[in-house]
Formats: C-alpha cells, sequence, structure tokens
C-alpha cells in the first residue's frame, strides 16, 4: 500500500503491465469485499501509470480504466486546478506534467521550465496570463488580515466609484513593483490600469511567490530535493532582466520622455522624427519592417476581436463586454494598447503618403 485515503486505497502490485495490474486489483477488491459486511465491498476503479505522489491528497498520473489507452491525465491537489494562481502556474505545471508523464521527457520539462522563467522575467509574458482573481467576500474591516484584491478595491473606489467592484464580485488584480518589505496587500494593481500607464509587474513576486512552490512540488521527487531548486530557480536563465518604466508614480511626473532612433535607440536631436542621420539611409528597411509589425498587430486584434464576437453571439456587432475574468479581454486591450503605440512610430517617418 502507497496510499490511503478516507474512501480509496493505492497498492503497488509490482507487476510489469497494466493487464496484471488491473487484473490483480479486481482480486484484490473480491477478496477484501468478501471479508467486509454486506453491504460494504471495495470495488477495483482505475490504474495510474506511471503516477507522480507528491504527498497527501496531492498527486498526479495517467488514468487507465482499459490498458490499450490512459482515459485522462487526472490530478487532484495541484495548482493545475486551483483558482487562487495565476493562469500561467496552471498552463506551466499543465504542461510539465504532460512532458513527464506523457511523453516521458524530463529533460524537456527541465527547458520549458527554464524558458518561461526567463520569459518572465524579461517581460514576455502576455498581462493575462499573470491576473490574480479573488472574490469580494467581506468589507474591509471584516477581514482580520490586509488582502490584496479587498485593499485594490478601496483604491479602484476611490478612483472611480461607479465601476468600483462590490460585494460578490470576484476582483482581478496583479502584483507591482512597490518599496522594500512592502506587503503584496498593498502592492495589488488593476490589470486595466497597468496596461493604459505602462505600469511595471513584480515579476520577483511571481517567480518567487507563484511558481516557485508548485515546480518544486513536482520536480524534488524527480531531481532530488537539493537539485531541484538550483537547477529550475538558479542559472542564466534568471539572470537577464527587462525594466518597463512606468507612465505615474515616482519621478514620472518630473520627466520628459524623448524619442529615440528606432535604429540605433539614440536620443534623438530632432524630436518627432523616426531616425537619426546615421540610420537614415536605411529608413525604407525600418520603415517597412515597422509596417510589418503594425500589420501583424492589427491580424493578432481581429482574431481576438472576432473571438469575442463570437462569445458574444453576435458577429456583425461591436464588442460590449467587459469580463475581467476572461484572459481575452486582457489580450485584446494589450493589443490595442500596441497598435496605437505602433502607429505612432510609423507617422514618425517622413514617408510620402501614396495618391492611388
Amino acid at each position: 500500500v502507497i496510499y490511503g485515503d478516507t474512501d480509496s486505497v493505492m497498492i503497488k502490485f509490482g507487476v510489469k503491465t497494466l493487464e496484471e495490474a488491473m487484473e490483480l486489483g479486481r482480486l484484490a477488491a473480491t477478496f477484501v469485499s468478501s471479508h467486509f459486511i454486506s453491504p460494504i465491498k471495495l470495488e477495483f476503479e482505475k490504474c495510474y501509470y506511471p503516477y507522480l505522489l507528491i504527498n497527501k491528497k496531492r498527486y498526479a498520473g495517467l488514468y487507465f480504466t482499459r490498458p490499450e489507452k490512459y482515459d485522462k491525465m487526472d490530478c487532484k491537489g495541484i495548482e493545475t486546478v486551483r483558482r487562487d494562481n495565476c493562469e500561467l502556474v496552471a498552463s506551466l505545471i499543465t504542461t510539465c506534467l504532460e512532458k513527464l508523464l506523457i511523453e516521458r521527457d524530463p529533460n524537456g520539462a527541465v527547458e520549458y521550465v527554464k524558458t518561461v522563467i526567463s520569459d518572465l522575467l524579461c517581460n514576455r509574458i502576455d498581462i493575462s496570463q499573470l491576473v490574480i482573481s479573488k472574490e469580494l467576500t467581506k468589507t474591509d474591516a471584516e477581514y482580520s488580515n490586509k488582502q490584496p484584491h479587498a485593499e485594490l478595491a478601496n483604491k479602484m473606489r476611490k478612483r472611480d466609484p461607479g465601476s468600483a467592484p462590490n460585494l460578490g464580485d470576484r476582483v482581478p488584480y496583479v502584483i507591482i513593483p512597490g518599496t522594500k518589505n512592502q506587503p503584496a496587500s498593498e502592492r495589488a494593481e488593476d490589470p486595466v490600469y497597468v496596461l493604459d500607464n505602462n505600469v511595471p509587474i513584480d515579476t520577483k513576486y511571481y517567480l518567487e511567490q507563484q511558481i516557485s512552490k508548485p515546480l518544486l512540488r513536482i520536480f524534488e521527487p524527480i531531481l532530488g530535493d537539493s537539485k531541484a531548486e538550483s537547477i529550475l530557480l538558479r542559472g542564466e536563465h534568471t539572470t537577464v532582466k527587462t525594466v518597463v518604466t512606468s507612465k505615474v508614480g515616482g519621478l514620472a511626473g518630473f520627466i520628459t520622455k524623448k524619442d529615440k532612433c528606432i535604429g540605433c535607440k539614440t536620443v534623438l536631436q530632432e524630436q518627432g522624427t523616426a531616425l537619426c542621420s546615421y540610420c537614415k539611409a536605411k529608413e525604407g528597411d525600418y520603415y517597412q519592417k515597422e509596417v510589418e509589425t503594425l500589420q501583424e498587430l492589427e491580424e493578432k486584434f481581429t482574431r481576438l476581436w472576432t473571438e469575442c464576437q463570437r462569445c458574444q453571439g453576435a458577429r456583425l456587432e461591436d464588442v460590449l463586454c467587459t469580463n475581467r475574468d476572461c484572459s481575452i479581454f486582457y489580450m485584446r486591450r494589450k493589443v490595442q494598447k500596441d497598435l496605437g503605440d505602433q502607429t505612432r512610430i510609423i507617422s514618425r517617418f517622413s514617408v510620402p503618403a501614396l495618391n492611388w
């Protein structure tokens, strides 16, 4: 017996095939049931192969009811099914389990984790993957400790009472950087406000408080307690970081932003133009590249817009959805902002308009 619960028991028979394990499981169920008082009986339900047992009420494995093919990948007590984490955690853990259990590729799972952590620290993860959502079930005074979603609700109420969340609403939020030792409850911010004002995300919080513990729970039985943390959370993939400059707070009100050359990124002497005198010779190449970027953003926005129209059941009408629990809402908002920024970049070029 390797695991037992109130109404179940899991036994490792030590056989080599699923057929043998299932047959022994049925025989064991019949034998145990014969010693129970009627109508109590023990039934054979399933086989797990492979099976990753983390601790009590936390495990994952391929679920077999017939030996030919697994029915599904079954997870219990793991962050793939919990709502108090951001979507990045669920997608990361699910992909890792698929690589470990289905593809049997632990090295591929480790490399995938390193890639995701690198993308997170370099701000390449979409904000829709970082949104945490919790229901506002009490007033601020009724919470024993300060809660991020409750503090954010108060902050939003001061900004705009009409759009602030009420009791019973789910409050989506992201964590932004703050002062040293400032609690996370005071650093929760509205994702839409973050997008509109280019506020940076506290990627260190997501790595240490959201991602690291679920990852270590899965990989420690495979890599070892001492190696898992050093391999996954230390190394070259954690050394490169990207810092985003906010439009609000701090010294933002005292700083004048100046245009930079699209080619070499030096500050332009003549503001409002696209290129410096050294890069001017390749203006056509840079212009074509920026136009291609604009077209890619337009295509992405069109796909998201169509998906939202399909969801609301009206493909010929404008999208009115403001569901902040939906990841596509934030993706659409982000692409819309990127389109505006890209249009302004193209307007800085001195390319004459075409007369058709």
